[in-house]
């Protein structure tokens, strides 16, 4: 039942998903004033992002007739992540460095659980294609933004 492609609309808006956190490293690399917008902006894209696919996994796991914790565990596991990682600024730390990190790591390791959850929700293999591009330049965004 899968689809040997998707509709381009899918596509070309899930690769500018990437969009936003390139914008805010470019920012917070070029534009001195602005650095600290940037990189505060991006640490909340990036956790947004991160629990958005969780919400994800959690209706994969619905449509596909889960019935094991452990899949909806993951699919719990972004929010709380993404959580966490803003919970530095609540204690008045300024560097997020150490959540953007976390928050990379998490993104770029973020298509395992689409690959595991492929079977049940027979996800088509080009969205998991798109899916570890899309993670890939998010993940590498947030990193590099980690590092300015």
């Amino acid at each position: 039942m899968s689809r040997p492609s998707l509709p381009p609309s899918l596509t070309i808006l899930g690769l500018a998903g990437i969009a936003p956190q390139m914008t805010c490293a470019l920012a917070a690399l070029f534009l001195p004033d602005w650095r600290w917008f940037a990189i505060a902006a991006g640490c909340c894209y990036a956790a947004v992002i991160l629990s958005f696919l969780g919400g994800m996994w959690w209706m994969a796991g619905l449509i596909g007739d889960r019935r094991d914790s452990a899949s909806f565990l993951v699919a719990v596991m972004p929010s709380l992540i993404g959580w966490g990682a803003m919970l530095p600024w609540c204690f008045g730390w300024r560097w997020p460095g150490p959540s953007l990190l976390v928050l990379a790591a998490c993104l770029l390791a973020s298509p395992l659980a689409d690959y595991k959850l492929k079977a049940c929700a027979r996800l088509p293999v080009a969205w998991l294609r798109l899916r570890v591009i899309m993670a890939g330049g998010l993940g590498l965004t947030t990193l590099a933004l980690a590092m300015i």
